[in-house]
Parts: structure tokens; sequence; C-alpha cells
């Protein structure tokens, strides 16, 4: 992998609350946690980290309130030097917040998002030089309004857009169909295909449909047995590489990051998705979310 030209990301920015549990809980149940931790996160943010890690020149769009929690919330990506000229300090919004319980022996995970200042992602969109971008990458953690108009922006500027359907809402159904790539976990797929009425006994036959029909690509991930897309000349798989998983928090954003910039770099479908299932895999054999978004390097190691 080489570095590409610039990547867009619009979404979410949040401070993630963490704490471990022996197990999930039931309704009602309280348990005792072994850990707690404040680190930055939401969605946006990492999946614009995963994409600088994986070599990308990238610039966040989002918005954070004016409080401390803000300065957590963007500190990786100051660090890993993302370009932050596009972020909005709202005064009187805090900024996002995500309550995750992490499961000690599975390392699956629960999470309540507060979005806060993210209301607000839109308002620097009319800065954002598009026009020298090569892609643009969204989630669901920000107004629909928002992503819709950066889709607008993106097309005018003829960039390739991918969205992840991430938290999944019934506006996906729209979004899905005016991205050029759409991405979705097999959950958030099988929502997507039941608002659509897809065809198809499989998921991979509805994910053909959905191609056919809408004439844009579909990405499915698959957990620990990788991914597939969709499109009009049909279907490419790549399996994900065999690990004990300790945390899987990022792994969807380290998915979207490490895609979207395969794309921007002119990769092919197929190493695409090869090459984010292994990042994907490789950022849960560490704990947290923008913490294990492995870099460039070290996933070329593990076999990416």
């Amino acid at each position: 992998m080489v570095m590409i030209m610039k990547t867009i990301v619009v979404g979410s920015i949040n401070l993630d609350l963490v704490a471990r549990v022996p197990k999930l809980p039931a309704p009602g149940e309280t348990l005792t946690g072994s850990t707690f931790e404040m680190l930055a996160g939401g969605k946006g943010a990492n999946q614009a980290l995963a994409a600088r890690r994986a070599g990308a020149d990238v610039t966040m769009v989002g918005a954070v309130g004016t409080d401390a929690n803000g300065d957590v919330a963007l500190s990786n990506l100051r660090t890993a030097g993302v370009d932050l000229s596009n972020i909005a300090a709202v005064r009187e919004t805090p900024t996002g917040v995500a309550m995750i319980l992490v499961d000690d022996r599975s390392g699956e995970n629960e999470i309540v998002v507060i979005p806060g200042a993210n209301a607000h992602a839109g308002e620097p969109l009319r800065g954002v030089e598009f026009e020298h971008a090569r892609v643009l990458l969204l989630q669901m953690e920000v107004p629909t309004a928002v992503n819709k108009r950066a889709l607008a922006l993106a097309k005018s500027a003829d960039l390739t857009t991918v969205l992840n359907v991430a938290p999944f809402s019934n506006a996906a159904l729209d979004l899905a169909q005016v991205a050029d790539v759409t991405i979705a976990n097999e959950t958030e797929f099988d929502a997507l295909a039941k608002l659509m009425d897809l065809e198809g006994s499989t998921r991979h036959e509805r994910a053909m449909a959905f191609a056919v029909r809408t004439g844009k690509t579909i990405v499915v991930t698959l957990g620990p047995d990788g991914a597939f897309a969709a499109t009009m000349e049909g279907l490419v798989e790549a399996s994900a590489p065999a690990i004990t998983a300790v945390d899987t928090v990022g792994a969807g954003d380290t998915f979207c990051g490490y895609f979207a910039i395969q794309l921007a770099s002119k990769s092919s479908l197929q190493t695409a998705l090869e090459v984010a299932c292994t990042a994907a895999a490789l950022a849960c054999k560490s704990m947290g979310a923008q913490a294990a978004i492995p870099n460039r390097d070290d996933v070329e190691r593990f076999g990416g």
C-alpha cells in the first residue's frame, strides 16, 4: 500500500466510556465490572483514524463540544496527523458520549450512544475542499441530513462515496441507494434487505438483488467468517485470519477505514476486502477501539 490522495470522513466524534464485565447483562441485571476507561471514539473518528493509519491523507469533518471531553475525543486524531480544520466547536452542546460494555470472555460488546455535539456535524461542510479528495466515508451517527448533504457535495466533485450503515436506522434505505458502496454487518444487511424487500433465500442472493436494483456495490461483513461484496458483475468473497478475539469494539470501523483507502488507491475489490478483513482481525487482538486500530506496516506483516 502507498500514500494516496485525500480521504474525507464525515461523522461522529465521541468520548467512549468503556467498562469490562464478566458477561453482558440481562435486562434488569446488575454486574460488577473489572475495569473502566475513558477513551477517544465515535464511528467517524475511529474510521478516520483507521484511514490515516492505513496510509491516507485524511480530513475529519464533525463537531465536538467546548468541554474537556472534546479535547480527549480529538487527541488520537491530532497525534496521528488527521486534518482537524473542519471540526466545529459547539458551545451549547457537550461532546458526544458512548457507553460501552465489553464481555471479558468473548470480547463482544453492547453500546449506547448519546450524540451531543454530533448533531452539528454538518456545520463545517461548507468549508471542505471536496475537489481535492478521492473518497468520502460516512456512517450513521450524525443526522441524516448531514450525510445527504455530504453525499451531494462529494458526487458533484466526482468522489467515490462509501457509507457504513451503522448504527442502523431506516434512513439507510435512501442513503444506500445513493452511495457508491454500502458496508453493513450481517444484522444491518438483514435489516436493509427487509426494508428494500430484496428477493433471495440467502444473504448472497439478497446482496446480488441489491446490486442489480441499485447499480451499486454492497459489502457485507461476517465477523470471523470474513466478508463478501456484491456488484453488477457478481460476488467477491474474502476470508478473515483466524485469531483469538480480545475486544471487537473497533473491528468494524477498522474494516471501513482500511477498505475505503484500498478503494482510493485503486486496489481491486478482492484486495480491498482481504486487506480490510486482515486489519479488522488484527484490531480484535487488542483492547479498545482507537488504540487497537493497527498501522499499515502491522497489517502488511500480519498478511494484508
